[in-house]
């Protein structure tokens, strides 16, 4: 059951992560964007933050992605390593973030890979 649980936050944490990179990809100057990213639409309008939005949106897609592959196509014995080292990497982004950017990113990114990451080494054991 705990293996379960683990698979599903782990699932949870890559589609976050592909959700994230559709939103900085395709939608930057959404009003969703605006309060997910707690940014003003004139800074949103401006023709390099949609280039660097959609930077950082290609690296959460990369992640999510990733974590969906090592999860559902990787052998059996890579799996355990791989999605640990997807889910630091979400941490310390999470983590990068909350200091450099917004504060809530820890919470809102950073929380859901925390619990993933204990429960993977928990149920792993």
């Amino acid at each position: 059951m705990l293996k379960l649980i683990s698979d599903i936050m782990i699932i949870f944490v890559a589609v976050e992560a592909l959700f994230i990179m559709l939103l900085e990809m395709f939608g930057s100057t959404s009003k969703l964007a605006q309060k997910a990213f707690d940014l003003d639409l004139d800074y949103l309008n401006q023709p390099e933050a949609k280039v660097s939005m959609q930077n950082q949106g290609l690296y959460n897609g990369f992640i999510g992605l990733g974590i969906l592959l090592v999860r559902f196509a990787f052998p059996v014995d890579a799996i355990y390593p791989g999605l640990l080292l997807f889910i630091v990497f979400v941490i310390i982004a999470a983590l990068f973030g909350a200091i450099t950017a917004n504060k809530k990113i820890i919470f809102t990114q950073g929380l859901p890979a925390i619990i993933s990451l204990i429960l993977l080494l928990i149920s792993h054991q």
